[in-house]
C-alpha cells in the first residue's frame, strides 16, 4: 500500500555482551527498546525441544487460546479459551495440522501462563513449571525487589498477537525459534487508535488507512528475534509479535516504578499505575461537567484544557532518535 510507504521505519538497536553494569549504565536509562544477544539464559535454548518440554511440563492441565485465524484479536475475542495438559498443548502448538481440535485442522493455539488462582497471584515460572525453570537463568538487570512475573509464552507458528502496552518493563527471553516484534513509542499513541491498552489497528503490515488514517504517522521499530536473544521492552512501549516458527518465550516483569504505584489487585501487570487511573476518572468527570456548556463554549474551553495539559504534562524533547545501531560490549 503505497501510503504505508511513508511510514518511518527504524530497526531496533542491536547490543551483544551485555553484562548488568552496561545494561545498568547504556541501555535502560535511554527507555527505548534494545535486542540484547549472547546474554546466558541456561541450558532451556539448547534443552526446550517439544520432546523435552512435553515430557518436562507433564500432565499440568493450562488454559489456553484457541482460534480459527492466525492473527488474534483481544478487542473482538476471535478465539476460545480451551484446557489441556501442558504436553498436549505443546505437540499440538507445534504441529501445522492437528489430527485432533477444538474448532478446525488449523486452529492456532496460545498459551500466556497463569499464577496457581489467576485472579490473584502473577505468573511464576518457578513455581508452575519448577522442572522448566531450572533450566532459564533470568538475567541479573534489576533487583530482586523489583521482580514480579515470569510468564511462558508459546505459540503455533504464524501467530500474531494485538499490539498493546504494558506498565511495567520486561525483558522478552525467546528461548526458540524466531519471532518478528515491532513496537511503537509512547510518544505516537495518538496514532495507534487505541481501546484501553490495546490498539484497534490488528494488521500493522497493510492496514486500512480509509479507517485508521493516522496509523501512518506512527514510527515503526522492528527486529526479528533469534533463540537466545533477548528484547528489552520498556513500560509504556506499545508491541505485536509474530511467530515466524513455533517458539517458546518467557516475559519477565519488573516494577520500574515504586511499588505503590501499581495496583496491588493486578495480577497480570497490566492496569495503569493508581495516579494515572485517578487522573483518567477525574478527566471523566471533567468532560462531563463540560457537557452542561453549549457547543461553542465547550469547544472553547476543551481547547484550553488541552493546551494546559500539555504545557504541564508533555515531555517536549524527543526520545527516539536514530536506533539502527550495532554494539558489542566486554563485559
Amino acid at each position: 500500500m503505497l501510503e504505508m510507504d511513508c511510514q518511518e521505519k527504524q530497526e531496533v538497536p542491536v547490543f551483544t555482551d551485555v553484562g548488568a553494569e552496561t545494561f545498568a549504565r547504556d541501555i535502560y536509562p535511554l527507555r527505548r527498546p534494545a535486542v540484547l544477544k549472547r546474554v546466558p539464559l541456561g541450558p532451556c535454548v539448547n534443552a526446550w525441544s517439544v520432546s523435552y518440554l512435553a515430557q518436562k511440563g507433564g500432565h499440568r492441565e493450562v488454559k489456553v487460546h484457541v482460534s480459527p485465524e492466525s492473527r488474534m484479536d483481544f478487542l473482538h475475542k476471535n478465539f476460545v479459551y480451551r484446557t489441556l495438559t501442558f504436553d498436549k498443548f505443546v505437540q499440538r502448538a507445534a504441529e501445522a495440522k492437528h489430527s485432533e481440535f477444538f474448532i478446525s485442522e488449523d486452529e492456532s493455539y496460545y498459551l500466556r501462563s497463569l499464577g496457581e488462582d489467576a485472579r490473584k497471584e502473577p505468573a511464576d515460572l518457578r513455581k508452575q513449571f519448577p522442572e522448566l525453570a531450572e533450566d532459564f537463568q533470568i538475567p541479573p538487570f534489576f533487583e530482586p525487589e523489583q521482580f514480579f512475573s515470569s510468564v511462558f509464552r508459546i505459540s503455533s507458528p504464524g501467530l500474531q498477537l494485538w499490539t498493546h502496552y504494558d506498565v511495567m518493563d520486561n525483558l522478552l527471553a525467546q528461548v526458540t525459534g524466531r519471532k518478528r516484534v515491532v513496537l511503537f513509542s509512547p510518544k505516537d499513541a495518538l496514532h495507534l487508535y487505541l481501546t484501553g491498552d490495546k490498539s484497534e489497528v490488528l494488521d500493522i503490515d497493510t492496514p486500512d488507512l480509509q479507517r485508521y488514517p493516522e496509523f501512518v504517522k506512527a514510527c515503526r521499530f522492528e527486529c526479528v528475534l533469534e533463540p537466545g536473544d533477548l528484547l528489552f521492552i520498556p513500560a509504556l512501549w506499545f508491541h505485536n509479535t509474530l511467530a515466524l516458527e513455533f517458539g517458546v518465550g518467557v516475559n519477565v516483569f519488573w516494577k520500574h516504578l515504586p511499588t505503590d504505584s501499581y495496583d496491588k489487585k493486578d495480577p497480570y501487570g497490566n492496569k495503569d499505575p493508581i495516579a494515572a487511573t485517578r487522573a483518567l476518572q477525574a478527566l471523566e468527570r471533567t468532560l462531563s461537567i463540560l457537557e452542561e456548556l453549549p457547543s461553542d463554549y465547550r469547544d472553547f474551553y476543551a481547547r484550553r484544557m488541552v493546551l494546559r495539559i500539555q504545557s504541564r504534562a508533555y515531555c517536549m524533547q524527543g526520545t527516539q532518535g536514530n536506533l539502527n545501531t550495532t554494539f558489542t560490549h566486554p563485559d
